[in-house]
């Protein structure tokens, strides 16, 4: 359990900036770090150190929020959609963040992946090429051609 305590303390905030960058929600991503954890706790035995712990940890962060959202969504096909009132300042910013998110959206992986994880999950890119499995020079170039893919679209191209 000590053991456990160590891996908890070393990668806790790592998981939490992965699922932040994917849900850009901090009470989301401290939910589901905290659902991560509990489920490696449960699976520590199965983890045969083929990857790096922090990988296996986002991959079960990631398994996790991907399941969360599933949940969310089929939650919210039943809920009744009520518009709530905006300013027209509010509508327009929601707007082009909405526009910028479809985008992103829409980028091929890794470069999806990889500029969330830089732009909103802050994370460096040598923690970003360490979740890959790659070099941070790749994580550099990816997050690169991300940023002129989504410049591209912007411009109709």
């Amino acid at each position: 359990m000590e053991d456990f305590e160590k891996i908890y303390n070393l990668y806790m905030k790592d998981v939490y900036k992965y699922i932040l960058a994917l849900s850009r929600n901090p009470d989301i991503a401290e939910e589901i770090t905290q659902e991560t954890f509990f489920k490696a706790l449960k699976k520590i035995d199965n983890f045969k150190g083929e990857c790096k712990i922090s990988v296996w940890l986002c991959q079960i962060a990631k398994n996790t929020y991907y399941s969360y959202c599933a949940k969310e969504k089929r939650r919210s096909e039943h809920a009744a959609d009520i518009p709530s009132p905006n300013t027209e300042d509010d509508f327009i910013s929601s707007d082009t963040a909405f526009e910028l998110h479809k985008r992103l959206h829409n980028l091929p992986e890794p470069y999806k992946e990889v500029f969330s994880l830089r732009v909103f999950g802050e994370l460096s890119f040598a923690k970003i090429a360490e979740l890959f499995g790659k070099t941070e020079n790749w994580a550099r170039v990816t997050y690169y051609r991300a940023k002129i893919k989504l410049e591209d679209k912007q411009d109709g191209t």
